[in-house]
């Protein structure tokens, strides 16, 4: 017997519904006082159906309220269903997730790598990730496939189709990004924004302005500085050189030393700076420019690492829908059964643990087989992939809802479950946070993050 652990309190009201969360998940512990027996030891014709259910697209049909789990085949084939993914590369022995952070590096390392020291075979994969990569894309223009992650060494990309996370048009988060990687994108004429940095500035400036109001001093003069301040210049190189044109007049040039071009680029830029590898530094990319983007990765040499136990192996692609080179995978689930201290005595306790790279759409689904199955009452504690937490990140675009109605009917044949597509086609509210823990009472949602 064991302690359970006490469950966070709630920071939101009661809901129906709870908000999309996209950043990846690597495990879920859902914990209930009804036993979990029915997700346990599936048949061979349900394990069938549900990946049959999961390749056609077809919407699991759930009673509203199941008596006896156990007997229910449907709520079984759904099980199977929302565990299937689709991933590449696919490597038997080697992990393929999380590829960013500590983890990783400790996953991969000391396993075999036959790719590390042979160019052919480096090529060969990576051609072969080119063409997964572009099929993912050509699926999600043609909203036959909602949102794909690309999970790199350095950072992840997630890429929404139109009518997702409020925007009606296709979107990419990149995060965490550096100065060298943006300065990258912007030579290849990719336009983004940073919504934290321009948040934070925006609020500062609104800051500044108060506290000059607040003295009675409304100068142009001020405001101007501050702007300079805050927001470095692209490059003021020429000006910089003929602010030290005099000393040359003067015949002392060798005896003063100028800071040279680099030192004076990184002070100018040192806010931008300031941000990179953090939460704040993640990118939007948004319409077009995310096909430019798409092409940028498939060139940008740094995409795959030259050294360490991660060497020549391309990023992760993952996608909750079929794609060309892709593999069929699945989450590990297994039911658990224990004892917890409550109310001065034991009781029994009963958990179902998934396992693996979780997406969004996989999330709300088993939300979905609960509220059935444990006839709506059941925690879960969610474990985020941290770098992916800020994914979350709102878009800042407001659309007609008519205009969205049409975009999201548009994403019907997407593959995902339409309680499923109407939860993830809303805005998210959760910022750089995640949701980590769950719980569901008469039917009701609360959660923290």
């Amino acid at each position: 017997p064991v302690r359970a652990p006490a469950a966070p309190p709630s920071c939101c009201p009661p809901s129906s519904e709870f908000p999309a969360d996209w950043s990846l998940k690597t495990r879920l512990l859902f914990t209930s006082r009804r036993p979990f027996a029915w997700a346990e030891h599936l048949k061979a014709q349900e394990e069938a159906q549900g990946v049959a259910q999961h390749c056609r697209a077809a919407a699991p049909d759930l009673p509203p309220g199941a008596q006896d789990a156990r007997t229910c085949a449907e709520l079984r084939c759904a099980l199977q269903q929302s565990l299937v993914y689709w991933l590449h590369p696919w490597l038997p022995w080697l992990p393929l997730f999380p590829r960013a952070g500590a983890a990783a590096a400790s996953s991969v390392a000391g396993r075999a790598r036959p790719w590390a020291q042979d160019e052919a075979v480096q090529q060969a994969l990576l051609s072969e990730w080119s063409v997964s990569f572009t099929s993912l894309y050509n699926l999600l223009r043609a909203r036959l496939c909602p949102y794909f992650y690309v999970c790199a060494c350095q950072f992840t990309v997630l890429f929404r189709a139109a009518g997702l996370a409020g925007s009606d048009v296709v979107t990419a988060v990149i995060s965490p990004t550096t100065r060298g990687l943006r300065e990258a994108m912007r030579s290849e004429g990719i336009e983004f924004s940073l919504p934290w940095v321009e948040e934070s500035r925006i609020r500062k400036q609104k800051n500044s302005e108060v506290n000059v109001e607040a003295e009675g001093v409304h100068s142009p003069e001020v405001d101007n500085s501050t702007e300079e301040a805050e927001e470095p210049a692209p490059s003021d190189d020429d000006d910089d050189e003929e602010s030290f044109s005099w000393l040359e007049e003067m015949g002392v040039q060798d005896k003063v030393k100028k800071p040279d071009t680099i030192s004076i680029k990184i002070r100018k830029e040192k806010n931008e700076v300031q941000v990179d590898h953090r939460p704040e530094s993640v990118a939007v990319v948004k319409g077009t420019n995310t096909f430019t983007l798409l092409n940028f990765l498939i060139n940008c040499k740094s995409l795959v690492a030259a050294a360490g136990p991660q060497a020549g192996l391309p990023p992760t692609l993952l996608s909750p829908v079929a794609f060309r080179g892709a593999t069929m995978q699945t989450l590990k689930a297994r039911s658990i059964n224990a004892k917890a201290w409550a109310h001065l005595s034991y009781e029994d306790v009963f958990s179902l643990e998934v396992v693996g790279p979780v997406l969004p759409h996989s999330l709300h689904l088993l939300t979905e087989l609960l509220r059935c199955a444990q006839q709506g009452a059941f925690s879960a504690v969610l474990y985020t992939h941290e770098p992916t937490a800020v994914l979350n990140t709102r878009l800042h675009e407001a659309s007609a809802a008519a205009g969205k109605e049409a975009v999201c009917r548009d994403l019907s044949n997407c593959g995902l479950h339409p309680k499923t597509l109407h939860q993830l086609s809303q805005a998210s509210p959760l910022g750089k946070s995640s949701i980590r823990f769950l719980e569901m009472k008469d039917y009701a949602y609360t959660w923290k993050s």
